[in-house]
């Protein structure tokens, strides 16, 4: 019955969107529909256009109606598709499901606990005296409108409308919140490591309780990967899956890795230390502002890149030691709020200097150069294949799609990024299928590489390419997204042309990213250059984007601490470093970033790549297979003549 009722929810959701189901959509829904009959894990690639949110909630909807009992999470990789999942896509298939005769389905959005006010920090001031408490009062005797009294505005807005939730027993969420600041959000919320829980004065009216409630009753939750790792790292103690589908599940591995990272800088420590001083006062607090200081001097002395000994190097034994006895001199208080949440935010730090102080074979420990914060620690898991397939994919049948689980034609290497290949292993039954595309690559979209030009070197974007960007955004009109391997090398791009061109450039960085993006995709002349934040997530289909141009294959720096370690790790258990790790990553990235060209049946455009090593490395067949199929050429003239044509047709 499944399969059956799956086609006739796909076929209701998309004649409601006025179409009909493509064969990529109902290859997924069979596909999916096998795997919840057989009970393995299912990989599906399903090419941009292919419609694939809508190809796994048919089958999502038709196993909860006939199974009321079980629990679905769909988790994304980005806040965008989420947002498109939770305003479109749900409430499109729930409509299909009304018209196939299905009773309405409990379903909700769950995020991570800093998305949500905490409604202590908003009642009984923050812990942090560094932070005000700001009233109406505050700001009736500022006339001035200077950035203080603005954030003031903000915050006070924030906690208005946070109490109105709370009072109509609603959830308050921050993409429902007034306009605000990040800094604004830090004086209402707090980090899920701080949250004392039930020792909250207020936790019967607590908003991330709540979210939380109604996820573990919700039949369908659609939240992230992070906060999927999450719970999986924690036994599953919210939802429990009975089914998971990871969207974007190309970002999986990256963003389980973000979820086991942390982060150590002065400002941190500092705050810290400040808390620590609202209940310590004695010799214990002049010992931890002596290790703090320490610490800092340190870090600021240190050269970035991988550290191997920051316990004795970068003094963060000492300083774990420090706090170790101001906590042990403060003690629990769970009659005292406040204190809880005290020590609750001084163990985070504690917690973190403990993983630095003697790191495992498992961690790599590197200094970053923040370029408004200046320097910080981090550490990073060495892999995370092992913790994706023992907590995450053991748990339930897993359905993973993204539009790029191929790379070099092959789905090897996510599945041995995500320990699905894993002869270590207990094995682990697995389907792989490519329902290709609806968009012809070949006769949409030319794949131009300027081989004529010199590879890239350490310096910069050279002079040659530059005239080359020239030429290519001049005979398109415009419409180009210019994907750069750093943002020195946009910034000098967007210099270079609007020096020699009326055409308008926006860089980013000019202003609000999505702002940006938006301005882009409404005005076709308009070019939009920039780095990592644009190579996924814009969509521009039409005539605002005939030209995507990427400066340099885009490689790992070889001076990344945690790539360098990885690759490192592959060769020496006999594996190629550079392939699986370098080339991988670069790989999904040309996929992801030339797949900005065609958005829709009748995109055409240009992908122009400025280095000739894809076309001259023993690694370019790789490469090139990883990408959409575009017809490829290396000839200039050809290019700037179909440039030329489009833009002369498109106005």
């Amino acid at each position: 019955m499944s399969e059956e009722l799956s086609t006739r929810l796909l076929a209701c959701a998309v004649e409601s969107i006025s179409g009909s189901p493509r064969p990529g959509q109902e290859q997924m829904v069979s596909a999916i529909n096998e795997v919840i009959a057989s009970n393995h894990h299912g990989l599906i690639q399903a090419g941009t256009g292919t419609g694939k949110s809508l190809g796994y909630l048919a089958p999502i909807l038709a196993l909860i109606a006939e199974n009321p009992e079980l629990q679905v999470v769909v988790a994304t990789a980005t806040l965008a598709l989420q947002a498109q999942l939770a305003a479109k896509d749900i409430p499109t298939i729930l409509q299909a499901g009304e018209q196939c005769g299905i009773e309405e389905i409990s379903w909700c959005v769950l995020k991570g606990g800093a998305n949500y006010p905490c409604l202590m920090k908003i009642r009984d001031a923050p812990i942090d005296p560094a932070q005000t408490q700001y009233s109406l009062e505050d700001l009736e005797d500022t006339d001035e409108v200077d950035a203080s009294s603005r954030l003031g505005s903000q915050v006070v807005a924030l906690r208005s409308w946070a109490e109105k939730q709370a009072a109509a027993n609603l959830i308050a969420d921050r993409d429902d919140a007034p306009s605000h600041s990040p800094r604004a959000w830090s004086m209402i919320a707090i980090s899920g490591r701080e949250c004392i829980g039930q020792a909250c004065p207020y936790v019967g009216e607590c908003f991330v309780m709540a979210a939380r409630e109604r996820a573990s009753r919700a039949q369908l939750v659609v939240t992230n990967h992070a906060l999927v790792a999450i719970e999986a790292g924690h036994g599953w103690s919210i939802l429990d899956p009975d089914l998971l589908v990871l969207d974007e599940a190309h970002e999986l591995a990256a963003r389980v890795t973000t979820s086991r990272t942390d982060e150590l800088s002065p400002q941190m420590v500092d705050r810290a230390v400040r808390l620590v001083g609202t209940l310590c006062k004695d010799s214990i607090l002049d010992e931890l502002k002596g290790a703090a200081a320490r610490f800092g001097d340190a870090l600021e002395d240190a050269e970035s890149g991988r550290v191997r000994d920051p316990g004795t190097s970068l003094a963060t034994a000492d300083l774990k030691a420090a706090f170790r006895k101001a906590m042990s001199a403060i003690g629990r208080d769970s009659s005292n709020p406040a204190q809880e949440q005290v020590m609750n935010a001084v163990k985070e730090v504690f917690d973190i200097l403990d993983r630095l102080s003697d790191p495992s074979d498992e961690d790599v420990v590197w200094v970053s150069v923040r370029p408004a914060y200046g320097p910080q620690l981090v550490v990073a898991p060495l892999r995370v294949a092992e913790a994706i397939r023992e907590s995450i994919l053991s748990h339930q049948s897993t359905v993973l799609t993204s539009a790029t689980l191929k790379l070099g034609d092959s789905f090897s290497p996510i599945l041995h990024t995500l320990g699905l290949e894993d002869p270590q292993g207990t094995p682990m039954a697995f389907e792989t299928i490519d329902v290709g595309s609806p968009f012809n690559y070949a006769s949409q979209g030319i794949c131009y590489v300027a081989a004529h030009l010199p590879p890239p070197g350490r310096d910069g974007i050279g002079e040659e390419a530059l005239e080359e960007i020239l030429a290519l955004v001049q005979a398109a009109g415009g419409r180009t997204l210019g994907l750069f391997s750093s943002m020195r090398a946009a910034e000098r791009a967007a210099e270079f042309l609007r020096s020699r061109t009326d055409l308008p450039i926006l860089l980013q960085g000019d202003e609000h990213l999505p702002d940006l993006i938006a301005t882009f995709v409404a005005e076709p002349k308009v070019s939009l250059f920039g780095t990592i934040s644009l190579w996924q997530g814009v969509d521009a289909p039409g005539d605002t984007c005939t030209l995507v141009i990427v400066d340099r294959i885009p490689f790992p720096r070889p001076d990344e601490p945690l790539m360098q370690a990885r690759q490192e790790d592959v060769s020496k258990r006999g594996g190629n470093g550079f392939m699986e790790v370098a080339a991988g990553h670069a790989g999904l990235m040309l996929a992801q970033g030339t797949g900005r060209l065609i958005r829709g049946m009748d995109d055409r455009g240009v992908v122009a790549i400025l280095d000739s090593r894809l076309v001259t490395a023993r690694y370019s067949s790789f490469l090139i297979s990883s990408m959409p199929p575009w017809w490829m050429t290396s000839k200039t003239d050809l290019v700037l003549e179909a440039l030329v044509r489009l833009n002369q047709d498109q106005d």
